[in-house]
């Protein structure tokens, strides 16, 4: 009866899973036809995709191609990339600490590449250079937090969390003093733009070295999520079944941060998603994290790829997409806490 009982769960969390593949490539062929520029027939859209890998003749204005595969194509890329990897950081961080409050930015990956990204405005660089500042500061805060994290003689998981708010909460205090002394004609809207997030610059090379960066973070964590589920457990339960529990934390921290670097630094302070998502995906699949971390990947492209899709048609002018997210992200998040099934 038991059995029964487990494989019908199982069955229902597959089924659900088929559904948001399902969702995320139906959303994905319909954002080709929102924004300023509409009339693209999606028959159109469909072979001036395929026309990029077969060759195929062209039946469609130059200037179709010119929308899809260069201007719509790498933003929606890059929705889908940034919501799959800050969700699956966010599952996986807040796996590792226990703790269902924790988000991808927890370590200060965020408040870095603020830093970094304010320090590269700040001196007149270009735009490569503010991502890269972005990232590495990203990964230099939260190196940071685990180096001051060890030196605390507390349990390691608390240890790390309140690094981390030691962190961010210096690289914060910087970033204001730089605003304060940025030029307020030029340097210091650039620097607040930045902060509540945007797709609009996005390029075809930024996806290209995006996907490479969060392929090197997802894979192992995807390898590993059976382990996850045994770690939930504690570590007591854990090292009796023969995980070294330190080495899966230390590989989940290190994966983790950086998808969370590598989303940044491309699409600027995108709060919720990392927070949201898992726990929305928990309540729909379950927690068993060999089906929750693949849920969590679709749902947060999904989540982010209409949030972008709001973005950029619903007013004259594009809304942030930091803001967005968290108009969105914050009531829908106490909405699952206050009437969502207790587990």
């Amino acid at each position: 009866m038991v059995n029964s009982e487990r494989q019908k769960k199982i069955r229902a969390a597959h089924f659900r899973l088929m559904i948001l593949a399902a969702m995320l490539i139906i959303v994905f062929l319909v954002s080709f036809n929102i924004g300023r520029f509409e009339g693209i027939p999606f028959k159109d859209t469909v072979l001036i995709m395929l026309s990029a890998v077969f060759p195929i003749d062209a039946t469609w204005p130059q200037n179709h191609e010119t929308v899809v595969l260069f201007i719509r194509f790498p933003r929606i890329m890059a929705a889908v990339l940034i919501g799959a990897a800050l969700a699956l950081s966010g599952a996986c961080y807040q796996t590792v600490f226990k703790n269902p409050l924790v988000a991808p930015d927890i370590l200060g990956a965020s408040a870095g590449a603020s830093l970094g990204a304010a320090i590269a405005i700040f001196s007149g660089l270009g735009y490569f250079y503010i991502q890269l500042f972005a990232f590495v500061f990203a990964l230099g805060a939260v190196a940071l937090a685990c180096l001051v994290g060890t030196r605390i003689k507390r349990d390691p998981s608390l240890s790390l969390v309140l690094s981390g708010i030691f962190i961010s909460s210096l690289a914060s205090a910087i970033v204001s003093l730089i605003k304060f002394l940025a030029d307020p004609r030029d340097k210091l809207p650039a620097i607040t733009y930045w902060l509540m997030g945007s797709l609009s610059n996005i390029t075809l090379t930024n996806i290209k070295w995006a996907i490479i960066l969060m392929l090197i973070g997802a894979v192992p964590l995807f390898l590993v999520r059976w382990r996850l589920n045994v770690l939930s457990m504690g570590d007591d339960e854990a090292k009796t079944l023969g995980i070294e529990t330190k080495q899966l934390r230390r590989l989940v921290i290190v994966c983790s941060t950086l998808l969370t670097a590598a989303s940044i630094s491309i699409g600027g302070l995108i709060g919720w998603v990392g927070l949201v998502i898992p726990h929305l995906m928990r309540r729909l699949v379950g927690p068993d994290n060999k089906v929750l971390i693949p849920a969590t990947v679709m749902g947060g492209g999904v989540f982010l790829l209409l949030v972008d899709n709001v973005a950029r048609s619903l007013t004259a002018v594009e809304i942030p997409l930091g803001v967005l997210t968290a108009i969105i992200g914050a009531p829908f998040f106490i909405g699952l806490m206050m009437y969502g099934r207790e587990g």
